[in-house]
């Protein structure tokens, strides 16, 4: 049988763990930032200036919220969801579907929206996604969507702001 205090003792120490996993800047982020060029540049102080400590944290040094925290995953009327960064619009309602991971999930970016790159923080590769005008992390792509593209581009919501359709558009 289980003491409850080793149990709680370890559940704190994952706790822990996991709160320092979310919260550290990867090498791959440090190393990667200064290898790409974006329309929109600012410099590390005007992005904290702008952004909101969580969102700085996701969108500039490639950290995830964590999983079911976004209003975003609960957002289900017609729009377009923007970057938090640029304002760019990347993805529309119509694609956004329950994927069940805990973040806000699309099957398809909106042309010219994102771009992608190889991230292999974990130890394996995953497909990065990021906006293609300032360069914000947004999440990541897998090929588990459902149809027609099989894709779920599984996105951080504070990397998103969500823009509602004018009444005349619905």
């Amino acid at each position: 049988m289980i003491d409850r205090r080793i149990l709680l003792a370890s559940a704190g120490l994952a706790g822990l763990f996991g709160f320092r996993w979310v919260w550290r800047e990867s090498a791959w982020a440090a190393e990667t930032k200064a290898a790409r060029k974006f329309e929109i540049e600012k410099t590390d102080a005007e992005w904290r200036a702008q952004l909101k400590p969580w969102q700085y944290h996701v969108l500039r040094q490639h950290g995830t919220e964590p999983a079911f925290s976004s209003p975003l995953l609960r957002e289900h009327r017609k729009g377009t969801f923007a970057c938090a960064g640029c304002d760019l619009p990347l993805y529309s309602s119509e694609t956004k579907f329950e994927s069940g991971t805990g973040w806000p999930s699309f099957w398809r970016p909106l042309d010219n929206a994102v771009g992608e790159s190889t991230d292999t923080t974990l130890g394996i590769a995953r497909t990065e996604v990021h906006c293609r005008r300032c360069g914000g992390h947004l999440g990541h792509v897998f090929d588990d969507g459902p149809k027609p593209t099989g894709l779920r581009y599984c996105m951080n919501g504070l990397a998103l702001v969500f823009h509602p359709a004018s009444p005349s558009a619905t």
